[in-house]
């Protein structure tokens, strides 16, 4: 067994064991974790965890499925580098290392009683999925529910089962697009803020969660103001070259703010004049 985490200090890994690992798409897969060692605090929704691939290197991943129900981590990793790759490839029964949670959260506590209105871009669907869960979970506490998702194609919409369960609800509004649609596909094609006018919320009354690729958050931000959504409930991922975690190294510095440690889920207030700076 480890020290107690406290002794040990937030840069040491916990050692945790690949349960499982499911395919999402070509370049992307969700693995499973379980604890070997004392496990870590748990996670709330928008939270991420550094993953730690042994010999190879360390990256943030926010955690997209949380352990409620049967006590296993899930993360969901786009394999777009070594340490990735590395993550992605992980087997049943491999070891790798766990830091956190770090970070902030969407705050769907505070949105009790408001409608919610969720954005998400490609991959950026994985830190809104437990969101999303705990919403639909305890559905009687909000107001509408719309669920607004944008992909490449058809086969690079990730959850597709979480997807289709979401859609066959009758208590809330999903809708998905594409950029690029294949012969056998029958929904919306174009960008995703293309669906904010069609969807029925009351903007003065909403609490808005973003999270995909930064110009598509940015432009998505901007059209629910221009809806009448208030920026200060308006909250945005944000993703930087986060290294420590703890707001440390300086890595994933934003302006006067640090992703890691001031984030990276942020009100839209506090980005906007950032986000409009040029190569900050």
């Amino acid at each position: 067994m480890l020290a107690d985490p406290v002794a040990v200090g937030p840069m040491v890994p916990r050692r945790y064991r690949v349960r499982g690992s499911t395919p999402e798409t070509a370049d992307t897969v969700t693995i499973e974790l379980e604890p070997l060692d004392d496990a870590l605090s748990d996670p709330a929704p928008g939270q991420f965890h550094m993953l730690w691939a042994f010999g190879v290197g360390e990256v943030p991943v926010s955690v997209s499925g949380d352990r409620v129900s049967d006590g296993v981590l899930r993360h969901t990793i786009r394999s777009v580098g070594a340490v990735t790759a590395a993550l992605c490839d992980s087997a049943p029964g491999d070891v790798i290392g766990l830091r956190g949670p770090f970070g902030s959260t969407w705050g769907i506590e505070e949105a009790a009683g408001r409608d919610v209105v969720v954005l998400a871009g490609g991959i950026g669907l994985a830190p809104l999925r437990t969101a999303v869960a705990r919403v639909l979970g305890e559905r009687e506490r909000y107001g509408r529910v719309v669920v607004l998702v944008g992909g490449r194609s058809p086969a690079d919409l990730v959850f597709t089962r979480d997807l289709d369960r979401w859609r066959a609800r009758f208590d809330a509004h999903v809708q998905l697009t594409v950029d690029h649609a294949d012969p056998g596909w029958r929904g919306d094609v174009g960008v995703v803020t293309r669906l904010i006018p069609r969807a029925t919320f009351d903007a003065a009354n909403t609490v808005a969660l973003v999270c995909g690729p930064e110009v598509m958050m940015r432009f998505a931000a901007e059209a629910l103001v221009d809806a009448g959504v208030a920026p200060a409930r308006i909250r945005v991922a944000m993703e930087r070259n986060m290294k420590c975690a703890i707001g440390h190294c300086g890595h994933c510095q934003l302006g006067p703010l640090f992703i890691c440690k001031d984030g990276s889920v942020l009100a839209y207030e506090r980005l906007a004049p950032l986000l409009g700076v040029r190569e900050l």
